[in-house]
């Protein structure tokens, strides 16, 4: 199988606090809009490739604060979610999408299953291997922690704009998102969803299927309208906002 990245190409992912001592480990899954150079521009502008069908705008940025306040170690995507999404099943729903929010990507048509596996390869599964290794270390003795995926999601869909400032997505564990959407919610000037704009029950989400899950973790992700983070100073601020309820949903759910 051809390499895909070159060595001028950024990692596959970083790694954030990493020394970090708190029981949670926090993830990126679409942290950045980066393309490997053997792709080119995937065929779209970087003005599209910029926008929410690119990466989670603002959600590095967050996640990075709330890294530092919590003291909480950070793994973050080092690709585009139109390279690979690294929050779907490779080859699978949404993996590498021939259309995005209406938008073609011309270098996602057609692509074989050996083109597939190597961005899986170079973009996919070494951010996964990383998730795994840091609960290796972070579980090891028996310690309980939780996890916590950020995201970000656009003001407006499908002709629809969406009210939630934030929302929490979840599958069938409450053990972490009931105590933070309560947390959330004690502030009343914020409207919080409970598996809105998203829901972590559709069978395509990966992340917190394949690491949380698997290892009867409590975890959710947690999602903050992109308007309300558009910038760095924005982004942070909002990290600092929600680390008090994260830290208080976590004592909860760690017991």
């Amino acid at each position: 199988m051809q390499q895909l990245l070159g060595p001028d190409d950024p990692p596959a992912f970083s790694v954030h606090n990493a020394e970090g001592t708190a029981p949670l480990l926090l993830l990126c899954d679409h942290a950045s809009k980066a393309v490997p150079r053997a792709l080119g521009s995937l065929g779209i502008s970087e003005h599209e490739l910029s926008r929410h069908i690119g990466w989670d705008i603002g959600g590095l940025d967050a996640a990075i604060e709330l890294s530092r306040v919590l003291d909480a170690p950070l793994v973050a995507s080092g690709y585009s979610r139109l390279v690979i999404d690294c929050n779907r099943w490779p080859g699978g729903e949404g993996s590498t999408p021939e259309v995005s929010d209406g938008t073609p990507v011309p270098a996602n048509r057609g692509l074989t299953e050996e083109q597939v596996q190597a961005r899986a390869e170079a973009c996919f599964w070494p951010y996964h291997r990383e998730v795994d290794r840091q609960l290796d270390r972070m579980t090891a003795g028996g310690r309980k922690v939780g996890m916590l995926v950020m995201h970000s999601f656009t003001p407006r869909m499908n002709g629809f704009e969406r009210p939630w400032h934030v929302g929490v997505l979840w599958n069938d564990d409450p053990r972490l998102p009931e105590p933070l959407l309560a947390a959330l919610r004690c502030d009343s000037s914020l409207v919080v969803g409970d598996n809105e704009p998203y829901s972590a029950r559709d069978a395509y989400e990966y992340t917190l299927v394949a690491h949380a899950r698997a290892r009867a973790l409590p975890y959710c992700s947690l999602e903050v309208r992109q308007d309300l983070i558009a910038t760095p100073g924005e982004a942070r601020a909002w990290g600092r906002r929600l680390a008090p309820s994260i830290d208080a949903a976590l004592a909860l759910a760690l017991g």
